[in-house]
Protein backbone atom coordinates (compact mmCIF):
# COMPACT_ATOMS: atom_id res chain seq x y z
CA UNK A 1 0.00 0.00 0.00
CA UNK A 2 1.57 3.38 -1.14
CA UNK A 3 0.23 6.63 1.04
CA UNK A 4 0.83 10.04 0.24
CA UNK A 5 0.27 12.63 2.59
CA UNK A 6 -0.51 16.17 0.93
CA UNK A 7 -1.90 19.55 3.08
CA UNK A 8 1.10 20.60 4.95
CA UNK A 9 2.46 24.19 5.09
CA UNK A 10 3.37 27.23 6.67
CA UNK A 11 0.66 28.84 8.99
CA UNK A 12 0.49 31.45 11.63
CA UNK A 13 -0.24 30.39 15.61
CA UNK A 14 -4.33 30.13 15.75
CA UNK A 15 -4.79 29.21 11.96
CA UNK A 16 -5.68 26.11 10.51
CA UNK A 17 -4.39 22.98 8.27
CA UNK A 18 -6.12 19.88 6.42
CA UNK A 19 -3.81 17.33 6.02
CA UNK A 20 -4.87 14.12 3.26
CA UNK A 21 -3.85 10.74 3.22
CA UNK A 22 -4.70 8.59 0.37
CA UNK A 23 -3.43 5.08 -1.11
CA UNK A 24 -2.23 5.02 -4.38
CA UNK A 25 -4.95 2.42 -6.71
CA UNK A 26 -6.53 1.35 -3.47
CA UNK A 27 -8.83 2.66 -0.56
CA UNK A 28 -8.51 2.11 2.87
CA UNK A 29 -11.25 -0.69 3.79
CA UNK A 30 -9.93 -3.32 6.06
CA UNK A 31 -6.98 -0.76 7.18
CA UNK A 32 -6.86 1.41 10.40
CA UNK A 33 -4.70 4.71 9.30
CA UNK A 34 -3.23 7.11 11.46
CA UNK A 35 -1.36 10.17 12.01
CA UNK A 36 2.00 10.61 13.61
CA UNK A 37 4.04 13.48 13.65
CA UNK A 38 8.12 14.19 14.56
CA UNK A 39 9.56 17.57 15.28
CA UNK A 40 13.41 17.79 15.42
CA UNK A 41 15.44 16.15 17.83
CA UNK A 42 12.10 13.81 18.92
CA UNK A 43 10.60 11.02 18.98
CA UNK A 44 7.77 10.23 16.27
CA UNK A 45 4.07 10.44 18.12
CA UNK A 46 0.50 9.69 17.78
CA UNK A 47 -1.62 12.55 16.78
CA UNK A 48 -5.23 10.20 15.92
CA UNK A 49 -5.73 7.49 14.05
CA UNK A 50 -8.94 5.86 13.20
CA UNK A 51 -9.69 1.97 13.00
CA UNK A 52 -11.08 -0.41 10.80
CA UNK A 53 -14.72 0.05 12.46
CA UNK A 54 -14.57 4.05 12.28
CA UNK A 55 -12.93 4.21 15.69
CA UNK A 56 -11.37 7.44 16.06
CA UNK A 57 -8.80 8.22 18.99
CA UNK A 58 -6.41 10.91 19.99
CA UNK A 59 -2.62 11.23 21.44
CA UNK A 60 -3.55 13.97 23.53
CA UNK A 61 -6.39 16.03 25.35
CA UNK A 62 -5.16 18.68 23.10
CA UNK A 63 -4.67 17.59 20.40
CA UNK A 64 -8.59 15.91 20.45
CA UNK A 65 -9.96 19.16 21.15
CA UNK A 66 -7.91 21.22 18.19
CA UNK A 67 -7.69 18.62 15.41
CA UNK A 68 -10.59 15.99 13.90
CA UNK A 69 -9.66 12.92 12.04
CA UNK A 70 -12.10 11.74 9.37
CA UNK A 71 -12.11 9.29 6.53
CA UNK A 72 -15.31 9.49 3.21
CA UNK A 73 -17.86 7.43 3.01
CA UNK A 74 -15.96 5.99 0.23
CA UNK A 75 -12.79 5.06 2.01
CA UNK A 76 -10.32 7.00 -0.02
CA UNK A 77 -9.28 9.50 2.14
CA UNK A 78 -8.43 10.26 5.67
CA UNK A 79 -8.08 13.77 6.53
CA UNK A 80 -6.84 15.66 9.54
CA UNK A 81 -8.10 18.65 10.34
CA UNK A 82 -5.92 21.08 12.50
CA UNK A 83 -7.65 23.95 13.95
CA UNK A 84 -5.96 26.43 16.49
CA UNK A 85 -2.53 25.64 15.64
CA UNK A 86 0.42 25.84 17.72
CA UNK A 87 4.39 26.07 17.11
CA UNK A 88 4.52 23.30 19.21
CA UNK A 89 2.69 21.79 16.42
CA UNK A 90 5.80 21.76 14.00
CA UNK A 91 6.78 18.89 12.74
CA UNK A 92 6.77 16.55 9.86
CA UNK A 93 3.28 14.61 9.90
CA UNK A 94 2.97 11.42 8.65
CA UNK A 95 0.42 8.85 7.59
CA UNK A 96 0.33 5.44 8.44
CA UNK A 97 -1.79 2.87 7.59
CA UNK A 98 -2.08 -1.21 8.78
CA UNK A 99 -4.41 -4.08 8.16
CA UNK A 100 -2.97 -6.15 11.31
CA UNK A 101 -2.77 -3.65 14.29
CA UNK A 102 -4.89 -3.94 17.58
CA UNK A 103 -6.34 -1.23 19.20
CA UNK A 104 -3.90 -1.23 22.47
CA UNK A 105 -1.12 -0.57 19.81
CA UNK A 106 -2.98 2.04 18.15
CA UNK A 107 -0.30 4.47 19.11
CA UNK A 108 3.05 2.56 18.09
CA UNK A 109 4.85 3.59 15.30
CA UNK A 110 5.86 0.07 14.76
CA UNK A 111 2.06 -1.26 14.86
CA UNK A 112 2.02 0.46 11.33
CA UNK A 113 3.36 -1.39 8.14
CA UNK A 114 2.80 1.44 5.58
CA UNK A 115 3.93 4.67 5.51
CA UNK A 116 3.47 8.10 3.73
CA UNK A 117 6.35 10.07 2.57
CA UNK A 118 5.35 13.00 5.41
CA UNK A 119 4.26 16.52 5.13
CA UNK A 120 6.06 19.51 6.48
CA UNK A 121 3.69 21.42 8.94
CA UNK A 122 5.22 24.91 10.37
CA UNK A 123 3.39 27.04 12.55
CA UNK A 124 5.06 30.19 13.45
CA UNK A 125 4.32 32.45 16.46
Amino acid sequence: VQLQASGGGLVQAGGSLRLSCVASGRTFNGYAVAWFRQAPGKEREFVAGIDRSGRMTYGTDSEKGRFTISRDRAKTTVDLQMNNLKPEDTAIYYCAASGTVIWSARTTPNAYGYWGQGTQVTVSS
